[in-house]
């Protein structure tokens, strides 16, 4: 793990330093009081987004990883103002279709933590979260919970629905940046999955903004 994110923090140090010199080198030829002021505030922008983005890989950000138990969630709620959790359970064919999207949006948005736990091992944040239908996505923000993302009703109610409708959804609760239109979901046309019951736990949730108690 050690070895991964070494590699991504220098791919990052790189790519950063490539913009950092093709800015520098478009910007080179501005001459005036207003533009070379402009120049150095944007080269300023771009160092500190740079440090941001070294800042989160070395908090685990860019992959997609599992939280052993509820302490280590809290102590990702510290580090980590954008998390994407999946409550999940082993028996659950649903879960494993979104651990596969889970992996490719971690990658592409290292902005965000994205983890996951196994929910019948975390009674307590399970019941905190208020949680009862599996799989759910919560999505936090500045250590609240700003919204869930319950089994797949919001992505097609379909089982084949595309990473991009997911990362359209969590979009909504502003935990990634997003370049699309939030007004139009990328998925029109999927097929209905076969109505199943769906699998609940004890508790339940609502959608207001539930704060995490860091100091648990």
């Amino acid at each position: 793990m050690a070895h991964i994110v070494e590699n991504q923090l220098y791919a990052a140090a790189q790519a950063i330093e490539q913009q950092l010199d093709q800015e520098i080198d478009r910007l080179d030829n501005f001459d005036t009081d207003d533009l070379k002021a402009l120049r150095e505030k944007r080269i300023q922008e771009m160092k500190k987004l740079n440090n941001k983005k070294q800042e989160w890989l070395r908090n685990g950000h860019g992959t997609y990883s599992e939280l052993a138990d509820e302490k280590e969630f809290f102590e990702v709620s510290k580090k980590s103002p954008n998390i994407v959790c999946h409550f999940y359970r082993d028996s659950s064919e649903r879960s494993r279709i979104v651990d596969m999207h889970l992996k490719i949006l971690a990658a592409k948005h290292v902005e965000a933590k994205f983890c996951k736990v196994n929910a019948e091992k975390t009674p307590f944040l399970t019941q905190r979260l208020r949680i009862k239908v599996l799989p759910t996505i919560a999505l936090v923000k500045d250590s609240k919970t700003k919204d869930f993302i319950v089994g797949f009703t919001d992505l097609g109610n379909c089982d084949d629905f595309s990473t991009e409708m997911l990362e359209w959804r969590i979009a909504h609760s502003g935990v990634i940046e997003y370049k699309g239109d939030l007004m139009q979901p990328p998925d029109v046309k999927r097929k209905p999955f076969i109505n199943r019951p769906q699998k609940t736990i004890r508790g339940g949730y609502d959608s207001d903004d539930s704060d995490i108690d860091l100091d648990d």
